[in-house]
């Protein structure tokens, strides 16, 4: 159960920040940037400071990385 009750019904404006987040305007949740998916506020645990972007997992966070930046791909051999 999260702490904003309702149906997830007004999504919130957040500033991303090194480890935390601001809330600009209130609301129950954020978009996951990739997925469309509602995260409630209370589960938020990924983001990206430098594209001011919410995910909804690890794994779309590291693979957004990896998309954003092909060259992390490469690897010595």
């Amino acid at each position: 159960m999260n702490n904003f009750g309702g149906s997830y019904n007004t999504e919130a404006r957040i500033r991303y920040l090194d480890g935390d987040f601001d809330i600009v305007t209130m609301g129950e949740y954020v978009l996951c940037a990739v997925s469309g998916i509602k995260i409630p506020l209370d589960e938020l645990k990924y983001w990206s400071v430098e594209r001011q972007e919410a995910y909804a997992t690890g794994e779309i966070s590291f693979q957004r990385e990896l998309d954003m930046h092909p060259e992390l791909r490469k690897r010595d051999k």
